[in-house]
């Protein structure tokens, strides 16, 4: 008796391993992404402008990294005290225009670095809902709690949001016409768009994918939207909130990235890390023991022996 209905994995290449440089744009789920892979001590850089939702976001944000353009004062704007940009997540807001300013060219000069180096950019699409600035006709990658009435809600089509993954390649390869780009689609449900337009948002950018994918052999999908959906159909997998998967749920589609895209040889390393992670956070009782002492020693030559292979992983 089968009581879950599986969703069919290759294995994909080039393959993931230590050497890889690893850029993770989009929705939060990217986020959730990159976390496993720094926490396994991985060469990544994330969301260098905090989440960005939707795919024409990630396109203006590729835009002004890799034409190595620059934000002055005229692209900022103030609201509850905070200086703004409409193109970052308010992670990036500050009191301080000038520290704002900083921040995200700093953050431009950054991705513009990663995508030159990175072998594998991964690009997390979470919802084709956008909001568009009346009064400068500019799609936004946040609100920043604005009063609503200054945007107008729009749903790009599929061929909208196919163009903008197509423009996204563009720009990658102009810097990095090597680089494996990977999609996926967030299993986060954007219900405050209602349930009905979140499927067709979801939907719109499935289409859009599998559309742009089918003609560009160096771009891969993978699929934590239906594995949430088709495997883990059940509440259980949800956090609190009914909306975002559960650390449960986020450990299995983690599982399941191992398998398809890390290497063999990748995964011995990363049980390594994970050993040395899990005994850092190992709280003794008596920290003047000598069982205690002999187990730091031990600790440190382990560090020691990786970081001779890996002189880039910290702890």
């Amino acid at each position: 008796m089968n009581l879950q209905t599986k969703i069919p994995l290759k294995p994909q290449q080039p393959k993931i391993d230590y050497d890889a440089e690893l850029l993770l744009l989009g929705s939060c789920f990217a986020e959730n992404l990159g976390e496993k892979f720094e926490y396994f001590k991985f060469k990544t850089l994330i969301n260098p402008f905090g989440i960005l939702f939707h795919p024409k976001a990630i396109e203006t944000f590729l835009w002004m990294a890799t034409q190595k353009e620059k934000y002055t004062e005229t692209d900022l704007f103030y609201h509850n005290e905070q200086w703004h940009c409409f193109d970052a997540h308010s992670k990036l807001s500050h009191p301080d225009q000038k520290q704002l300013l900083q921040s995200l060219n700093e953050a431009l000069d950054q991705t513009y670095k990663k995508i030159q180096s990175a072998t594998h950019i991964c690009v997390t699409l979470g919802t084709a809902w956008v909001y568009r600035l009346q009064a400068l006709d500019m799609v936004v990658a946040n609100c920043h709690k604005v009063p609503q009435k200054e945007f107008q809600k729009e749903l790009l089509s599929v061929e909208e949001v196919g163009q903008c993954l197509q423009n996204s390649i563009g720009l990658i390869r102009s810097l990095n016409p090597n680089v494996k780009i990977i999609f996926t689609v967030s299993p986060v449900r954007h219900s405050k768009d209602g349930f009905v337009e979140n499927n067709l948002s979801k939907s719109h950018l499935i289409a859009a994918v599998h559309k742009t994918i089918a003609a560009d052999n160096n771009c891969g999908y993978f699929p934590s939207y239906e594995i949430m959906m088709d495997e883990l159909r059940d509440y259980r997998f949800y956090d609190t909130d009914m909306i975002h998967p559960s650390t449960i749920a986020i450990e299995y589609i983690w599982e399941y990235f191992k398998q398809t895209w890390i290497s063999e040889e990748a995964l011995k390393t990363m049980h390594r890390v994970k050993e040395i992670q899990n005994a850092m956070a190992h709280r003794p009782f008596n920290p003047k023991s000598k069982q205690h002492l002999s187990f730091l020693q031990n600790l440190e030559h382990k560090k020691h022996q990786l970081q001779q292979e890996y002189s880039f992983i910290k702890f």
